[in-house]
């Protein structure tokens, strides 16, 4: 528990409402309701160990902060996630009534423990420890199977090693959702670039150079031949090819060369970072570059 003033109300709250939820309690020191309050919410904060981070504004010492969330009595409890309010009750409500709240709205424990798996994940790939990485993914799709973040790592990073079978039963279950979800979608993508590469067979790349040298508008073979390129993780190649198409007909074949370079670039974008609210997350200059290669060609 903190008591939050004007000038650490930034940092304890909005700040830290971005990684975890902060439950705000406005309350004063002359308030019978709030002494009753108090106690129960600090043995939540204990008890629900890091899934909330509890907070307490003192409405007579911080009058400018209760103005600003329009508090007209106390106790008044707010969550914020994100920076911003996004629920709240009133009055010493029992530990029960409390605790229905906070579940409703916080992550469960089974999440909390794939989330820091998958930032654990993410650590190890950064230090080169792939098999470290793969073992973390695994147990946090296996802890939250309705991560798509986590299980988009974790497919993401089977392919990428060559683990192709393993890669398909753990991307079966989400296979439904890959229409929706431009992540899961791009795997989805990917994998069917690999069966297209099987069927074409060891000799596919000289045939295809040889249908496109015959005919630069031969699309087909340069989407095969995109397609050949992101089974081998060649992914600037495939795009070069796609962009190829996309320079001689914008929505050749359904649209399907740009959908196929979108994929790729949502696979080669580096995982996302936490940065400070306000801030510009850094760019991948490789994904930066063909990001604008893509405008460029489709709105010209």
């Amino acid at each position: 528990m903190i008591d939050v003033t004007v000038a650490t109300f930034e940092a304890e709250v909005i700040a830290a409402s971005m990684q975890t939820p902060v439950l705000v309690d406005f309350w004063a020191p002359w308030c019978g309701p709030c002494k009753t309050l108090g106690p129960i919410l600090e043995k939540l904060e204990t008890d629900y160990a890091g899934r909330f981070k509890l907070v307490k504004i003192d409405t007579e010492q911080e009058q400018e902060l209760a103005g600003m969330f329009g508090i007209r009595s106390i106790p008044t409890c707010v969550l914020m996630v994100g920076g911003q309010p996004v629920d709240g009750f009133m009055g010493a409500q029992p530990e029960s009534e409390v605790r229905a709240f906070l579940d409703k709205h916080l992550p469960s424990v089974d999440e909390v423990q794939a989330e820091q798996e998958q930032d654990e994940a993410l650590d190890a790939l950064a230090d080169g420890d792939t098999d470290a990485a793969l073992e973390r993914l695994q147990h946090a799709v296996a802890t939250d199977p309705a991560n798509d973040d986590a299980r988009f790592d974790y497919v993401k990073l089977l392919l990428q090693l060559g683990h192709s079978d393993d890669a398909r039963v753990a991307f079966a279950p989400v296979i439904a959702k890959a229409a929706g979800s431009l992540r899961l979608g791009a795997l989805k993508t990917w994998m069917d670039a690999q069966d297209a590469s099987d069927a074409a067979g060891g000799d596919a790349l000289a045939g295809f150079d040889a249908a496109i040298a015959a005919n630069k508008r031969d699309f087909t073979a340069r989407y095969g031949r995109a397609r050949w390129l992101m089974a081998q993780q060649r992914w600037t190649d495939a795009m070069d090819e796609l962009l190829e198409i996309l320079m001689r007909d914008k929505g050749w074949s359904e649209d399907a060369a740009r959908k196929t370079y979108i994929a790729v670039l949502e696979i080669i974008e580096p995982p996302r970072v936490q940065v400070a609210e306000g801030q510009i997350p850094p760019q991948d200059p490789v994904v930066a570059s063909y990001r604008r290669r893509l405008s460029s060609v489709v709105l010209s």
